[in-house]
């Protein structure tokens, strides 16, 4: 589902390399969501299933079941490990639900710098408004600036969730016309902390994200903070 990765894999890779599309393996084509930074005229769906827990533990055992094709002696150590990470990620998954429950059911709306919580909000009982960046990674037109901060008005929306890959200035306008605040901490590939850090891992952002959503839309951090996010494997 991700074009671009697909095409920078194709001139990387080494000859007899294989590629394991995760997203296509994980879900069909009539589950394609399609959103404001993806049109459906483009043709491209959005492709960040990841946030979705259930769509991440797809592909943790999609990642073992290749893993293990190519390396068939060490399935016991594949298998195993998957294990301990699947259970990680129940634990995730069941508390990112406990999150949401906390926050007040009318504010558990998302609007983001980039669309990249489109299965993710279906899934724990959010609903997304839209997102600030149009597919083509450029600011929004006036019109669709305007067209946002209505909406936010009429949602009543407390918080615009920005991007710490991706500053800009148009999320803080947006949100000041709006009368909502700006949380600029959320994210959907970038690992929190440095590389040795316990919580330079996905499961580290997933929660971190949670903590930030959580206490900006109103509800209760704390069913999160308990959430080992340190990698399952060398505990």
């Amino acid at each position: 589902l991700e074009l671009p990765t697909q095409n920078l894999a194709a001139k990387v890779k080494k000859k007899g390399a294989k590629v394991l599309s995760l997203g296509d393996e994980t879900i069909s084509r009539k589950e394609w969501r399609f959103d404001f930074s993806f049109p459906e005229p483009d043709g491209n769906p959005n492709p960040h299933l990841w946030p979705n827990l259930a769509y991440a533990m797809k592909y943790a055992e999609l990642v073992q079941d290749a893993l293990i094709g190519l390396d068939p002696k060490n399935k016991s150590y594949y298998v195993e490990n998957t294990r301990k990470y699947l259970g990680q990620l129940d634990q995730l998954d069941k508390a990112i639900f406990e999150c949401v429950k906390t926050i007040p059911e009318k504010k558990r709306r998302l609007v983001t710098y980039h669309d990249s919580f489109a299965y993710f909000a279906p899934r724990y009982g959010m609903t997304v408004i839209g997102a600030i960046q149009p597919s083509d990674f450029s600011d929004p037109t006036p019109r669709e600036v305007a067209r946002i901060i209505d909406q936010l008005k009429k949602e009543a929306v407390p918080a615009v969730f920005g991007s710490e890959v991706f500053p800009s200035k148009i999320v803080a306008q947006i949100a000041r016309e709006a009368g909502a605040k700006v949380v600029d901490t959320l994210r959907d590939d970038d690992l929190p902390g440095e590389l040795r850090d316990p919580e330079h891992t996905f499961v580290g952002m997933m929660k971190q994200n949670m903590i930030h959503m959580t206490r900006a839309l109103g509800g209760n951090r704390a069913c999160i903070e308990g959430i080992d996010a340190r990698n399952v494997i060398g505990r």
